[in-house]
């Protein structure tokens, strides 16, 4: 018989699922959220999901319209579906939509939309997830929410009386917006560069590039090869030798960048990757533009006017708009902030099937970024974790 719990959600007088869900809840019905609750079900162990959007892929949907994968298209499926004839070897956003969906009613998943969780608290053998609705109380809690849940933007000096626009690089929009406009791009990193790539598509009156640390790049093609398509191999290689390829792909790429302004980074990109979260930028088109002078970079960013952006080398630009590519936080902090699980950037500990000794039943997938991209990285994690709670089996009752 499932253990019951006294608890209750005295500020919204929410109904109480008392009893203890003896199986996994997955917070979070993206890529994946989904394929958890997939590797789960599959090992036999019992699945609710709860989704806050009222839509599954609102998060992709909410995406500026020019939105594509950089990993391809068969290295970015989730098990037992597969992308329709003609799907372009990048897909849209919205074919990523139509594949979530896709994956979602083939198997059956039992996702619940509309249920925001407000915290998650461990009684001793089980999790307390309060939600909009009420708790719920469950042997094991996935957090499956994302990496990329809240855009960042430094808080630079003068950027109120700035009176130029500034966005966060998730809210591009139509790159038909910046023509005629001066555009000062900030960061240098997969987001930087992807608006960079539509950019350089536009005729703006002016393209700049302020990075703080050199990128490690790579093209979506080398001739006819998909790069991505190799990075199952490079996955498998040591630390060293994998930063010694990316590096190498690039040289042959892109020639030396370091005349353009772009310095060589202080360490391989796949090392940066797995220390510092780093995502490997993609060239589609910003490497050419930068090459023939329409994007100029620059020094760093280090305060703004009324009428200009200040670099660290005490020169001004005086863009119309900035766009802050300078990435984005998990925003677990009020979900766990009080289990002491996240380092200083808000970074879950551990991941996949790793969990605290101290914190039975709590994992986390999908919070860090990995060569082989965000679907292939879903279905390795997915079935890490499904193993791990398969193993552990019922948990005793006292």
């Amino acid at each position: 018989m499932a253990r019951r719990h006294p608890v209750r959600d005295r500020r919204r007088g929410a109904g109480v699922k008392e009893a203890v869900f003896e199986g996994a809840t997955v917070i979070g019905a993206g890529a994946a959220g989904l394929a958890v609750a997939h590797a789960l079900v599959k090992a036999g162990v019992a699945v609710q999901i709860i989704e806050k959007e009222d839509v599954l892929g609102e998060p992709w949907r909410r995406r500026h319209k020019h939105l594509h994968l950089n990993s391809h298209r068969d290295l970015s499926t989730l098990p037992g579906v597969a992308y329709p004839e003609g799907t372009p070897a990048f897909p849209s956003k919205h074919a990523v939509i139509r594949h979530l969906k896709e994956f979602t009613d083939t198997h059956r998943l039992p996702v619940e939309a509309g249920v925001a969780v407000d915290e998650i608290m461990f009684n001793g053998d089980h999790w307390a997830v309060q939600t909009n609705t009420g708790f719920r109380l469950t042997r094991h809690v996935v957090v499956a929410t994302g990496r990329d849940r809240q855009p960042y933007i430094p808080e630079w000096k003068g950027t109120m009386e700035f009176t130029g626009r500034i966005i966060h690089s998730a809210d591009f929009g139509d790159a038909k917006d910046y023509v005629g406009k001066k555009v000062l791009v900030v960061g240098a990193g997969n987001s930087g560069f992807d608006a960079l790539n539509h950019l350089a598509g536009v005729n703006a009156t002016r393209i700049w590039l302020s990075a703080r640390t050199a990128p490690a790049i790579l093209p979506k093609r080398i001739g006819k090869i998909a790069v991505h398509r190799l990075s199952p191999i490079i996955a498998r290689l040591p630390l060293w030798l994998a930063d010694a390829v990316i590096t190498g792909l690039q040289r042959i790429a892109f020639g030396d960048l370091r005349r353009l302004g772009m310095a060589v980074p202080s360490s391989g990109g796949v090392s940066r990757l797995a220390s510092e979260n780093i995502a490997i930028a993609t060239d589609d088109g910003a490497v050419h533009a930068i090459k023939n002078g329409k994007i100029i970079v620059l020094p760093t960013v280090r305060e703004f006017t009324r009428d200009s952006v200040i670099l660290a080398d005490g020169s001004s630009v005086y863009p119309d708009v900035v766009i802050a590519a300078t990435g984005y936080r998990p925003g677990l902090e009020h979900l766990v902030g009080k289990l002491g699980v996240l380092d200083g950037r808000g970074v879950p500990l551990f991941n996949s099937g790793m969990t605290d000794p101290k914190l039975p039943g709590l994992w986390f997938t999908g919070m860090r970024p990995n060569i082989r991209g965000c679907f292939a990285n879903a279905r390795i994690q997915a079935h890490a974790i499904a193993a791990k709670i398969r193993k552990l089996g019922p948990q005793p009752r006292s």
